[in-house]
């Protein structure tokens, strides 16, 4: 076994120093030991041929990476961010966002925007979200919609949204992904045009409003005729959507409506659960005419 020089010096040193206190002290009872002047306290000297004293570097398995497992944290530290992740988004409540983790990869969630009001309202835009292998240490998430939106902010191509624009770095515990969420859902309300993804959505933006809000309007339009097909990825819970069938969802439409509010509890502070109706154009929950509810 291979010592640290300094230990070895030092404890040779150490036991010769012991030794000679006991031939010294051996056959004397004292009942204090006496005060033994030294001169200033050297360090061993360092032998010529010594190497520096270097912290082993710790050894990354790069198929661990590959396949998922992150290097520091392990797949269970993984999985663990991401649900935490997910209790976040549950907990912020965010407003027009659903989002669901994939059946069959954690790294993977399946999510929809509705677009309320603004340039791109009746806007139902469905994406996907990416996350690196290495979360939450990697980078930024990707976003990904289903159908490229006239956006200057989504590539007109692939559909990906220039997440990174506001996320140049992504810091653990400080960033997390409802804020992307957030941030896709924000760029439809407010356009910002700086180094475009769809440079002629950005020109016409600038410099031809009316013709911009034109293709706007036909880049929802084409997105909610697709919103019936099939999933892109067969997933089991891939967001889907059906056309309206009374047999089918006015039982869940009148589900919801049981747990409205009645007019006497708003001062009683009820906790009251369900989902908003919402008037098309409006802001206002339970807003649309139920013919329905007496």
């Amino acid at each position: 076994m291979n010592l640290n020089p300094f230990w070895s010096m030092s404890t040779s040193t150490s036991r010769k120093q012991r030794s000679d206190e006991e031939q010294t002290g051996r056959g004397e009872q004292r009942t204090s030991p006496a005060r033994l002047s030294f001169g200033k306290k050297q360090l061993p000297p360092i032998p010529k041929n010594a190497a520096p004293i270097t912290k082993p570097a710790s050894v990354v398995n790069p198929a661990q990476s590959a396949n998922g497992m992150h290097a520091s944290y392990g797949p269970f530290y993984l999985e663990y961010s991401l649900l935490a992740e997910f209790t976040l988004v549950i907990k912020q409540k965010l407003p027009g966002i659903y989002v669901q983790p994939s059946y069959k990869s954690a790294l993977m969630w399946f999510g929809v925007i509705f677009i309320r009001h603004g340039l791109y309202q009746d806007g139902v835009f469905k994406f996907t979200v990416y996350i690196p292998d290495n979360y939450p240490d990697g980078e930024c998430p990707k976003l990904i919609f289903d159908i490229p939106v006239f956006h200057p902010l989504v590539d007109p191509v692939s559909g990906e949204l220039d997440v990174r624009r506001a996320f140049t770095k992504w810091r653990r515990n400080h960033n997390h992904i409802w804020q992307v969420l957030m941030y896709a859902r924000a760029v439809f309300y407010k356009i910002n045009t700086t180094e475009p993804l769809n440079p002629e959505a950005a020109v016409l933006y600038e410099k031809d409003v009316h013709l911009f809000k034109s293709k706007v309007v036909d880049s929802v339009k084409l997105c909610n005729s697709h919103l019936f097909d099939p999933p892109k990825i067969d997933d089991p819970y891939a967001i889907s959507f059906s056309p309206w069938n009374p047999a089918v969802h006015d039982e869940a439409k009148d589900h919801m409506f049981t747990y409205k509010r009645r007019p006497e509890d708003h001062h009683k502070g009820v906790q009251v659960s369900g989902l908003s109706w919402v008037k098309p154009g409006s802001t206002q929950p339970f807003s649309k005419d139920d013919t329905s509810q007496s």
